[in-house]
């Protein structure tokens, strides 16, 4: 299971996690108020469940040659979309929305 941090505008809003299964749960912080991360994910208590990554955090990943070149230089498979985003989605993202991995 891989987990990481889930920040909009800087202010954690909530958790995601990759199962040992590969299906994903994105689960907002009891005390957030802030903007949803998404609008297909409204501020909920309830957890988000899918058996890919969410649309959300897969569109802010680079695709073709660029995903290419960032799996080389980071040794991570081309098709390890978690470990992709947990790599490059802590500082510099599309959007107000960033990742940090725990």
């Amino acid at each position: 299971m891989r987990q990481c941090k889930v920040f909009v505008k800087e202010c954690e809003a909530g958790l995601l996690i990759e199962t040992d299964e590969h299906s994903y749960i994105f689960i907002y912080n009891e005390e957030y108020c802030g903007e949803p991360v998404c609008l297909a994910m409204p501020v909920r208590a309830e957890p988000y469940h899918s058996d890919y990554l969410f649309p959300y955090f897969f569109n802010i990943l680079s695709e073709g040659a660029n995903r290419e070149i960032q799996s080389r230089l980071l040794h991570i498979d081309e098709n390890d979309d978690f470990g992709i985003l947990l790599a490059t989605a802590q500082t510099d993202t599309i959007g107000a929305v960033t990742v940090k991995p725990i």
